[in-house]
């Protein structure tokens, strides 16, 4: 794996963090950046920065055994159209230059699902299945992106249409497009290979990621029948979960054996939030509770952040630590310690501060100056794992390439 290509990776991973502190800061003290501005440019810079670049990264590493010139020349083109959003969407929000440089994004995932479409190989079938399934859905959320123009010209930003094409999107690309990658990823290092029990799992991933759509639908055009497919596809998702759970269950004493003591445990801190993640979700099938998330603010970043932090960048962190970009020292222990402190830390304040609301008992006393605090330790972590890998001389990957014939690019 190309360090210099995590490097980039994470280092957009630390401006976004820095963009939500400058965001949680905004409720202590006036800033001079448009807040909405800047949330667009925090979540864009987040989702197509981090982990769209990351999985990118990974997926070539893993599953291209012969590297050609063109993934190298789309990684930069990619991260140029993340800088240009970068800087962009804090001073403009959604105008011209901000949308050209998401819309070359776009283009450039496009490009990715050929190339990989084309060039992966894999010895399970079951990685190459949930692989081939992460990109379909990447393909499927951009009509979401696409729809947005004609909703805006048609009926505004305040229509439901507008609303439920950004809602495709999120949905698809959340638990479509990346967190099926990191399942694909989790599997190939499992060594989890094709079985009845996982064309179960792959059958009712694929079901519960579209039937669970049906939720955000609800909230901007409201409809019994939603409820009911939201209702079987929660179901679903936790068949999904358990299923999942028993695939990986028998590799428990392997991934132990093969992995540092810190990897496993970031491992486990993936997988409970995981199950939390399904837990929470699965409370949607209560009416009141989906409509309390939706009218909660609170409740709303903390499912995205229990997802993006606690679930994907839980499972990415582990994959960064399974390679020799890392040195196993204080500097490490401290950088993940301090990045999960920082994540568990704000989810309990937003939960509380949520529960607060929802009883009418108003904000918790010095609620935003904790939030702040707490948030401090997200950028900090990732700045401290920069370090780690800048520092660490020696990056050949230790981990079982797809094929022999891959050669690790030091």
């Amino acid at each position: 794996m190309q360090k210099k290509l995590v490097i980039v990776c994470l280092l957009n991973f630390l401006v976004a963090a820095l963009m939500g502190l400058a965001l949680r800061f905004s409720f202590i003290q006036s800033i001079e950046i448009n807040y909405r501005f800047l949330t667009h440019a925090h979540s864009h810079v987040a989702m197509l920065g981090w982990v769209y670049l990351i999985l990118f990264v990974l997926i070539v590493h893993y599953f291209v055994p012969k590297r050609k010139p063109i993934y190298q020349r789309l990684f930069w083109l990619t991260q140029f159209a993340v800088v240009g959003m970068m800087i962009s969407f804090p001073f403009q929000g959604y105008a011209v230059i901000s949308i050209s440089f998401s819309t070359l994004h776009i283009l450039c995932s496009y490009a990715f699902v050929y190339l990989i479409w084309k060039h992966h190989k894999t010895k399970s079938q079951a990685t190459s299945k949930l692989l081939r399934l992460a990109l379909v859905f990447m393909l499927i959320s951009t009509l979401g992106v696409w729809c947005l123009g004609p909703a805006v010209s048609m009926l505004g930003q305040a229509s439901a249409f507008y609303q439920i094409a950004i809602q495709f999107f999120l949905h698809f690309q959340f638990n479509g497009w990346f967190l099926i990658a990191v399942i694909a990823v989790l599997f190939h290092l499992f060594n989890i290979d094709d079985s009845n029990q996982f064309r179960l799992f792959f059958k009712l991933l694929i079901t519960s990621t579209i039937l669970t759509l049906a939720l955000p639908i609800q909230w901007f055009a409201p409809h019994t029948i939603l409820l009911y497919l939201n209702a079987i596809g929660i179901i679903l998702q936790l068949a999904t979960l358990y299923v999942f759970l028993k695939l990986i269950k028998p590799k428990k004493q392997l991934i132990r054996n093969q992995n540092s003591k810190l990897t496993v445990y970031l491992y486990s801190f993936a997988i409970v939030c995981f199950i939390l993640k399904s837990i929470v979700q699965s409370l949607s099938i209560l009416p009141e509770f989906a409509e309390v998330v939706y009218t909660h603010h609170n409740f709303v970043i903390g499912f995205i952040h229990l997802l993006m932090l606690g679930v994907i960048t839980g499972f990415l962190f582990a994959f960064i630590l399974n390679t020799k970009l890392i040195s196993y020292n204080r500097t490490l222990h401290t950088a993940v310690f301090s990045f999960l402190l920082g994540f568990v830390s704000t989810e309990i304040l937003l939960l509380i501060q949520g529960v607060n609301f929802y009883f009418g008992n108003g904000i918790l006393p010095n609620y935003y100056v904790l939030l702040f605090i707490s948030s401090i330790f997200l950028p900090l972590g990732i700045s401290l794992l920069l370090i780690n890998i800048l520092n660490t001389k020696t990056h050949e990957s230790r981990t079982t390439k797809t094929t022999q014939s891959f050669t690790t690019i030091k």
